[in-house]
């Protein structure tokens, strides 16, 4: 552990509780008759050291959650009211019901009763609080009482004035006059906010009196026919909201226990403190934010020991990043996102036994104790020394590095994972020896995938501090080659903590700046040779001076070149998997999957929400029911022959850009295969990649199949822009088809693709960000069309495959609009239909959605309607469609794969 600095008591610093800084909640936690009150009294005059000055209010991830959660709440019971109209009519029928024979008498007294309790009940615990010196929570009450009330008033406003007759039925009751009832209660939402704020529902006897005030209140104002049930929940909800808002906002008052209540909690376990020194703690990195205080505590008697002190707050930093961890990421982040305290303290004295029962060199934990309702702490053997980032990198030996993989291995032998094998939490003592500490985010019984990431963590660690050279011979020693080559595909920085991320991006940045110092330097020297050189054949001719000033420039280009490559190194785990494979050719390297949730399937995720949330609004608006009986099954027959037909159409276009014999027929069923695989990525992404592999497993060469499929995916871009274009311009020339005007729409349309290649072309960053990707995914693709264009035959298999794919996709179109269409139902032209597919396949390819979901079918319902269809026909048309093109085929495209996958072709 670090030489600890001088600690203990903020309370020497703080003003006392008048200010409310540093007791607001004392007198309840820390009663005055109990041994820890009256420790902390005798003991003031023993607390040693500064410590530093405690916030007087800290902001609670605990309140943001239950803010999100109440505002959650609010649009869940909003979006009931407004949608689920017959069954908030009948919750307050049955209640009407339920309720109309109570007797008057109780109704009113109920209701007196309520009215008088609910607003002295607040003014007595005001009272009580300012009693005990807790005035700074009373004004926390009081401000998120003014805000509720202002919520309450607002939306009153809305309810009033612009809300949906469905909500205001649900939210209101009719009153005589034509008048109606508030649709939040204006007292009751800011008593239920003040009452929170005040942390009244943390006080048993209270929280009591709160709970049957408000009952009570409810049940006379519903009975007496002043509200309803969807009101009363509201009320409750906005009341909540804004106090958890308010405390987050302001703060909550800091009730972190400071050194004294430390002196007198170990008093309370039998040891006689003298002093207390805070221990010198590293910035918060993120993953070790919630690690607690650390205290170096001298006895009257025997040897110091270390006291770690976790409290409410600091537990809990770093919430949102544990919860975005364990939704993401697959089989790494077991514990709960936030714990108790109990399960805290629990949890690490769990591992701190596991460890040395296990053989590991860990801290002997002695005795553990809450510090009131907010703390707890755990009393240790002093250890002593400094941590591996402590260290200097000439004190860090081969020895020290195989001792700290020893203790790896005494864990790993009883199946307990550490989880945080960084710097900090390997500690060196004086003799040399290496203890491994931070055991509290371990894990007992652990799975071999974390086992692993705990050996990829060491490796990085250690070699970061003494290269990759070392680190990876010290663990073959300890570990032997096996398990260490069984981490390579973990050696990846998603399954790294926070802080060792940070310090690969440092060390990546770092090699980026000298690799362009040296291009830079490169291209400096070929500068001034070059200008040496044109003053030497200033005399010569003009040609020979420009063929030297090409000849110069492309050795500048070169020059340049030669200083990347040798300026380039390796990144950290580049070289540690290089290490590895030396000694185990044949271990696994491909990485495995972690993440379970990236940023692009959230957006798809989102993206489809809306698109549903389209459709739904777009069918619920029709009978569907009639529809689909008024369906004619014949064209649904058809368009399902279309959609068939299709697959044959796509293995064309394929087939057309492979010189090499490939089997039509399994090129079919990798189509269909197609269809599965779509599903699950991207639709522009799936279907290139197993062309691909479908290609290489049939002979192909890899790059030649990849330059096939570019080829094939380049001339269907082009096919799809000219149809798209032509279609366009026929379907403006079909009311005028004597002037051949194409409609104005088309004209912007092709104007507005203009400007936007105008603009990426102008601008640097974007014009170099499309050729990079442009170049990338076409590579090749030029000799491939050389080959291709010397067999007409295949050409014309692959232009006449896309043709035809096109129009199967229009035709399958056409006949689900016609499945729908009645005898009023306007007629679409071909042409017509055929814009709509495009353009909503070009978005469906666009979208990063699998299968374009929610793209497509929002852009063709909308070009539909556009072009004329009514939005009953045009929605289940193109349900119909997408059911026939992306749904109905993937049990086939499964089956396909699994089959092309057991043969071996995929």
């Amino acid at each position: 552990m670090q030489p600890p600095k001088a600690a203990d008591d903020a309370s020497d610093a703080e003003p006392r509780p008048d200010s409310d800084r540093r007791r607001p909640e004392t007198d309840a936690e820390y009663p005055a008759g109990s041994t820890l009150a009256t420790s902390d009294e005798a003991l003031t005059e023993r607390v040693s050291g500064d410590e530093p000055l405690l916030p007087a209010r800290v902001h609670r991830p605990s309140d943001l959650l239950r803010l999100l959660i109440g505002v959650l709440a609010v649009v869940v019971l909003v979006s009931v009211a407004a949608f689920a109209h017959g069954t908030t009519t009948g919750l307050e029928q049955d209640i009407n019901k339920g309720t109309g024979q109570a007797p008057d008498l109780l109704i009113k007294l109920a209701g007196l009763v309520s009215s008088i309790a609910v607003l002295l009940v607040p003014v007595a615990f005001a009272i009580e609080r300012l009693i005990k010196r807790d005035g700074l929570r009373i004004a926390d009450g009081v401000l998120a009482a003014v805000l509720a009330h202002g919520v309450t008033l607002a939306t009153d406003l809305w309810v009033a004035k612009s809300a949906s007759g469905t909500i205001q039925d649900a939210l209101t009751q009719p009153q005589p006059g034509d008048a109606v009832t508030d649709p939040v209660h204006g007292y009751l939402a800011p008593v239920i906010a003040y009452m929170t704020a005040v942390g009244m529902a943390r006080r048993p006897r209270w929280r009591v009196v709160l709970w049957v005030v408000l009952l009570l209140d409810a049940f006379a104002m519903l009975v007496g026919g002043y509200t309803t049930p969807f009101s009363i929940v509201l009320t409750v909800l906005i009341g909540w909201t804004v106090a958890y808002g308010t405390l987050y906002a302001v703060g909550s008052p800091n009730v972190r226990p400071t050194g004294q209540h430390l002196m007198a909690g170990l008093r309370r376990v039998g040891f006689r403190p003298v002093t207390a020194m805070r221990a010198d703690e590293a910035p918060d990195s993120g993953d070790q934010s919630d690690r607690g205080r650390r205290y170096l505590v001298s006895l009257e008697d025997g040897p110091p020991l270390d006291v770690t002190v976790v409290d409410r707050e600091q537990q809990a930093q770093g919430f949102f990043y544990r919860v975005w961890r364990r939704l993401t990421l697959r089989g790494i982040t077991q514990r709960r996102s936030i714990q108790s305290l109990r399960q805290a303290l629990e949890q690490e004295a769990l591992l701190a036994y596991a460890a040395i029962a296990a053989g590991a060199n860990a801290p002997k934990l002695i005795a553990t104790s809450e510090l009131g309702p907010d703390a707890v702490m755990l009393v240790y053997e002093h250890i002593g020394g400094r941590t591996l980032d402590a260290l200097e990198d000439s004190e860090i030996t081969d020895d020290l590095v195989r001792g700290a993989w020893d203790q790896v291995k005494a864990l790993q032998s009883r199946r307990i994972a550490h989880r945080r094998l960084t710097g900090d939490a390997i500690l060196v003592d004086r003799f040399g020896t290496v203890f491994v500490t931070d055991l509290r985010g371990g894990e007992i019984a652990a799975g071999d995938l974390v086992l692993r990431m705990d050996i990829a963590q060491l490796l990085t660690t250690t070699g970061l501090r003494v290269g990759p050279e070392r680190a990876v011979a010290a663990a073959l020693a300890v570990l032997g080659p096996d398990a260490v080559a069984d981490c390579l595909p973990l050696l990846q920085p998603i399954a790294l903590s926070r802080s060792t991320r940070a310090q690969l991006r440092r060390l990546a940045r770092e090699r980026s700046q000298r690799e362009r110092e040296a291009v830079l330097e490169a291209s400096d020297a070929a500068k001034r040779a070059r200008a040496e050189d044109a003053e030497l054949s200033r005399s010569g001719d003009r040609r020979g001076a420009r063929k030297s000033l090409r000849t110069e420039k492309q050795a500048e280009k070169r020059a340049m070149d030669d200083a990347l490559e040798e300026a380039r190194e390796e990144d950290l785990l580049s070289q540690i998997r290089r290490e590895v494979l030396l000694i185990r050719p044949q271990a696994p390297v491909e990485p495995v999957r972690l993440e379970r949730i990236k940023p692009r399937t959230l957006f798809s995720f989102i993206a489809g929400a809306i698109a549903a949330y389209f459709l739904i609004s777009q069918v619920t608006e029709a009978d569907f029911g009639a529809v689909v009986e008024q369906a004619e099954w014949g064209w649904v027959a058809a368009a399902l022959g279309f959609s068939a037909l299709s697959y044959v159409a796509a293995a064309m276009s394929l087939l057309g850009f492979v010189p090499e014999r490939v089997s039509f027929g399994r090129t079919v069923l990798a189509q269909v295969a197609g269809s599965f695989v779509k599903i699950v990525a991207p639709a522009a992404v799936g279907g290139v990649a197993l062309n691909t592999r479908f290609l290489q497993r049939s002979g192909v060469r890899p790059g030649l199949a990849v330059a096939s499929v570019g080829a094939s995916q380049l001339f269907g871009l082009g096919c799809h822009i000219l149809l798209l274009g032509a279609f366009g311009y026929l379907t403006g020339t079909e009311k005028t088809p004597s002037s051949l005007t194409p409609s104005r729409t088309v004209i912007a349309g092709l104007l507005t693709v203009a400007v936007l290649v105008l603009v990426v072309t102008a601008i640097p960053f974007l014009r170099k960000f499309v050729v990079t990707r442009v170049r990338s995914l076409f590579a090749g693709v030029v000799p491939r069309m050389l080959d291709v264009v010397q067999r007409p035959q295949k050409l014309l298999t692959g232009i006449g495959g896309m043709l035809l794919l096109t129009g199967v996709f229009v035709m399958c179109l056409d006949a689900s609009v016609r499945a729908f269409s009645g005898p009023d139902t306007p007629h679409l032209s071909y042409a017509s239909i055929a814009v709509v597919f495009l353009a909503g396949n070009a978005l469906g390819s666009a979208a990063p959605t699998p299968g374009g979901m929610g793209a497509v079918e929002g852009a063709l319902t909308l070009g539909l309607i556009a072009v004329g269809l009514p939005k009953e026909v045009a929605a289940p048309a193109v349900l119909l469609f997408r059911l026939m093109t992306l749904w109905l085929p993937v049990l086939p495209g499964w089956l396909c794969f699994n089959h092309l996958t057991r043969k071996g072709q995929i």
